[in-house]
């Protein structure tokens, strides 16, 4: 049974997966900062490869429970992208805009997940419970481990541009929604969880994020070119 499984702000589960969620970040992070670069580079390929292994597995336990389908399991959400690009970015040269989008995307995005979860492929296996936090976790962890670690820097017009890159995708996006009956991005409906940013009926809720979405891009590029979060040394 594939059903959409929200868990409550604050509640005991809540608590207790963010709890280990938070730990599982300081502690790679903490790693990071006792490492040599050499060292640096080597554990966050290492990183890398069990999030591939973990997202493989993801989708054959679909594959094996009959819950595996084009409206449900494609990479189409912002933390989907986020999830494909950690799986590629350390292994290429030119990671610049790439490394931008997964941290506005991954950061923010995994923020979102965390605070009000919405496990929508749960099919009652423990599997995909640990699988919802570790990855939108480990789609935070990346992008701060290579901007304090691994020398990347968010430019002037990052947020900027990568507003303009999601609403690109939203284009593409949306008319999928609707041809095969799936709502990534939640483009089509609005989530099926409380969330603070989210409210009235659609379309008029698209209108409410756009809005919210360019204010967190706007405030978390200055917020990590502030002297507070700027360099690794604050850490």
């Amino acid at each position: 049974m594939d059903v959409n499984y929200a868990i409550s702000f604050m509640s005991k589960d809540w608590i207790v997966a963010n709890s280990i969620s938070i730990l599982y970040l300081i502690s790679c992070l903490l790693i990071g900062k006792s490492l040599s670069k050499k060292n640096v580079e080597i554990f966050a390929k290492y990183f890398t490869y069990v999030f591939i292994v973990v997202y493989i597995i993801y989708h054959i336990n679909h594959i094996i429970d009959g819950t595996w389908s084009l409206n449900k399991r494609l990479p189409f959400h912002l933390c989907g992208f986020s999830s494909v690009i950690t799986c590629f970015i350390l292994f290429i040269d030119k990671k610049q805009y790439w490394f931008e989008f997964l941290f506005y995307a991954g950061v923010l995005g995994g923020l979102n997940a965390l605070l009000t979860p919405l496990i929508d492929n749960y099919t009652g296996t423990n599997f995909f419970y640990i699988e919802y936090f570790y990855s939108h976790t480990s789609i935070i962890i990346l992008p701060l481990y290579m901007y304090y670690f691994m020398d990347m820097k968010l430019t002037k017009y990052s947020w900027l541009r990568c507003f303009l890159i999601i609403n690109i995708l939203l284009v593409f996006i949306m008319p999928i929604d609707f041809l095969i009956d799936a709502n990534y991005m939640y483009l089509k409906e609005p989530p099926a969880v409380d969330h603070p940013l989210v409210s009235g009926e659609w379309p008029y809720y698209l209108v409410n994020l756009e809005f919210a979405v360019l204010f967190l891009l706007y405030f978390t590029y200055h917020l990590f070119n502030s002297p507070l979060l700027r360099n690794k040394t604050t850490i």
